[in-house]
Parts: C-alpha cells; sequence; structure tokens
C-alpha cells in the first residue's frame, strides 16, 4: 500500500522510477529524464487505479509479459501524447506553399504523386495543416495541382490516431493556430462546440501506426518529411539512425523539416542546409 500512495503522491521511489524508465525506452525510444516523475505520476495515476496495481514495478511487471497487451498500448499511448497546434511555426507552410510546392509540382520528368510525410503526427493537426496549405496553393492556381499530392500520417498512439481519422476537433483546439479564414474554408462546423476538416482535406490524409524504432517498411519514399519536435525525446545514437533511415526513403534532393530546437545529430553528411528566412530545412544529398 506504501507502494500506491507513494506513487499518487508523485513521490517515486528510484528504482521503480528506473524500471519504468527502461521500459520505455525499450518500447519506444523515450528517454525520460530524472525530473519526469511527476509527469509519469500525472499520466499513469488513473492506469494503476483502473488495473488495480500498487506501483510501477507492478506495472512494468505486468506490461514485460506481453509485447502487445491491452495495458502496454495504453502506458505507450499515456506517455506519448503531446499537444500540438495548427500551422505551429508558420515557416514551414509557407515555404512549402511558396517555394517547395511550386519546386515539385513543376519538377521535370516527376511522374507520379507528390508524396509527404508527417511523422509523429500527434493529434493530426500538422498533417491536415499540410493538406490545407496544398489546398491554398492549389487555388491561387488556378485550381490545378499537375501532382496529386498524398500526405502519410504516422503516430506510435493508437488513440491517437483513431482521433486523427475522425478530423474532429473541439473548440480549444481549433482556436490554437487556426486563423478563422483558414476555419471557415477547411472545416464543417458540426455544433457549438465540434468541428471537422472538410473531405476534401481529410481525403489526401492517410493515417498509419509507425513506431520510430521500427523499419520504415511499406511507407514508400517521399520528396518530403516533415520530423518535428519528436527526436528531442531520443537518445544521440536513436536519432542518428532514425535521421538516416529517413534519409533513406527520401527521393533524392528530398526536403526533410525538423523542429525548431532540433538539429542533425551524426546525419549531418546526408543534407545539405537550406535557409527559408526565417527557418531552415535540409535536402537530402
Amino acid at each position: 500500500m506504501g507502494d500506491k500512495l507513494a506513487t499518487r503522491s508523485g513521490q517515486l521511489e528510484p528504482e521503480e522510477f528506473e524500471k519504468f524508465r527502461l521500459f520505455l525506452k525499450d518500447a519506444c525510444g523515450i528517454s525520460l529524464s530524472e525530473n519526469k516523475q511527476y509527469l509519469v505520476t500525472t499520466r499513469i495515476r488513473r492506469i494503476l487505479a483502473d488495473n488495480q496495481l500498487d506501483s510501477l514495478t507492478q506495472l512494468v511487471e505486468q506490461m514485460q509479459r506481453s509485447r502487445h497487451s491491452r495495458l502496454r498500448t495504453e502506458v505507450i499511448d499515456a506517455m506519448t501524447t503531446n499537444e500540438t497546434f495548427w500551422f505551429r511555426d508558420t515557416y514551414p507552410f509557407e515555404y512549402l506553399k511558396q517555394t517547395i510546392f511550386p519546386e515539385l509540382q513543376n519538377q521535370k520528368g516527376a511522374i507520379g504523386p507528390l508524396r509527404i510525410w508527417s511523422a509523429a503526427c500527434s493529434s493530426g493537426q500538422e498533417p491536415y495543416s499540410i493538406s490545407m496549405t496544398a489546398e491554398e496553393y492549389r487555388r491561387i492556381n488556378m485550381g490545378v495541382l499537375p501532382r496529386p499530392v498524398e500526405i502519410v500520417a504516422t503516430d506510435l498512439s493508437s488513440a491517437m490516431l483513431e482521433q486523427c481519422k475522425s478530423g474532429e476537433y473541439d473548440k480549444m483546439s481549433v482556436v490554437r493556430g487556426l486563423a478563422r479564414e483558414r476555419l471557415d474554408s477547411f472545416f464543417d462546423k458540426l455544433n457549438n462546440e465540434t468541428w471537422r476538416v472538410k473531405p476534401a482535406i481529410r481525403e489526401r490524409v492517410q493515417f498509419k501506426a509507425l513506431n520510430l524504432m521500427d523499419p520504415f517498411i511499406g511507407i514508400g519514399r517521399f520528396d518530403l518529411i516533415f520530423c518535428r519536435n519528436v527526436l528531442i525525446y531520443f537518445s544521440a545514437e536513436l536519432k542518428e539512425d532514425i535521421l538516416r533511415r529517413m534519409h533513406a526513403v527520401l527521393k533524392p534532393g528530398g526536403i526533410l523539416v525538423l523542429g525548431s530546437s532540433e538539429g542533425l545529430a551524426g546525419a549531418g553528411d546526408l543534407f545539405e542546409m537550406v535557409h527559408c528566412n526565417p527557418g531552415i530545412m535540409y535536402r537530402a544529398r
């Protein structure tokens, strides 16, 4: 009983916190720092109560019995769910519309759709923002897209992916980074509390479950990859490994977009810097 009370108060025993840290790193690559005890207790408290478990130690032991258990999935979802918002940082989407789309849409010899990967898409704002940007580009070009745009959005969290597929967002979500004109143009209002992304925007996006630690098999090759604000949670070795595997699925000259506080780790030899003024992207060598 003492363990349960300690966990609920936010004071974890070092040994059980270390066991949980090792589990999370093995399961999805996230490296929790020592000061994340409160985050763990906040996100795991309900799961312990629902499963009548007294401690993190018991939780880890139960999850380790099966790599495909419902409990394991629930814990990973709880620890990897992050808030995001529409058109985050602005410049990647403006540069996409003003420079990258014109370049790739009119690329000589290019055949097939223009393919974009939104990695670790969380609750879907990023891939839908990309699709809205494609629609804005289409509208300013007399309604024409020489190459259709396909967006593959992946995330580790199965709960997030189900939410993404519905395309439905509440009032608090739609006000975060979304201009009124875009809300009116790209969403249907279902009621006073809920909006749904219009079908034309949703249809460009395909959502798939993917752990960035696993091989990128079956997702194809891409003209552009967005992988923002997720690499900061991984070790230096795993960051480099992920970036090298992303380079392998980028087409020659393809573009990689990282978060504003993220860099290329040890994979700098594979990319050249592209200055967006403001902001930076990376072109595959």
